[in-house]
């Protein structure tokens, strides 16, 4: 049986390089699914409103209108809920693949230190080497929170459940005070939900991944 010691290097850095373009497939695959349920919802979410604009016209936004959005809405609610879902389930599969990208980084650096300073992608699978890889933008965690596509479609997902709850307030027979405000007060706590929710999912999802070659577990040679 051959020893680790008996393997060529050029066969090593085959064998890298191809987990590497695997990873890389794999993460385009990724970043293609959320991409595509997205445009899905959106789509689902465009015919609803159409649909709305023109069922409002033909009963004069009457009780039958009422009937409609309530049938309407709430699936197009379920399907961005679980659009939001997959694109949460998505970002924690793309940070597995960078996190597995860096690792094999630090095997290419092992074999050629001398290669470092060509590097501008991080080559440590602690939080720091991640963010490294995603780009120096990435250390604005605010800005990135609010322009993320889960964040968007978050934010659609609270301001349908708020025209739901408002719809659903009016056919009950409440005031149309009462209806905006019970509306805008559900869209407030929805999206405040969503974004507490993707915050503690996605920081638990990085937690879990084992760190095997951190800054602070690197023996300087």
């Amino acid at each position: 049986m051959m020893n680790q010691a008996d393997v060529p290097q050029a066969v090593r850095v085959q064998i890298l390089a191809t987990e590497h373009w695997s990873l890389l497939a794999t993460r385009s695959i990724t970043y293609g699914a959320i991409f595509s349920r997205t445009n899905i919802f959106l789509t689902v979410l465009s015919a609803a409103v159409v649909a709305l604009a023109l069922v409002g016209q033909a009963t004069d936004f009457g009780d039958r209108f009422y009937v409609f959005s309530l049938l309407v809405l709430p699936v197009t609610l379920f399907i961005g809920v679980a659009t939001y879902i997959r694109i949460i389930d998505a970002r924690l599969e793309d940070y597995w693949l960078v996190y597995g990208m860096n690792r094999l980084r630090h095997a290419y650096l092992e074999i050629a230190p001398e290669l470092e300073p060509n590097f501008v992608t991080g080559h440590h699978d602690d939080p720091q080497g991640v963010y490294e890889t995603y780009g120096p933008r990435t250390q604005m965690r605010l800005y990135r929170l609010l322009a993320s596509t889960h964040m968007v479609v978050g934010v659609i997902d609270g301001a349908l459940a708020g025209v739901t709850v408002g719809l659903l307030a009016a056919t009950l027979g409440a005031r149309p005070a009462l209806s905006i405000v019970t509306g805008a007060v559900v869209t407030s706590v929805s999206i405040v939900f969503f974004a507490n929710t993707s915050r503690r999912r996605i920081d638990s999802g990085r937690r879990s991944i084992e760190s095997r070659f951190g800054r602070q577990l690197d023996v300087p040679r």
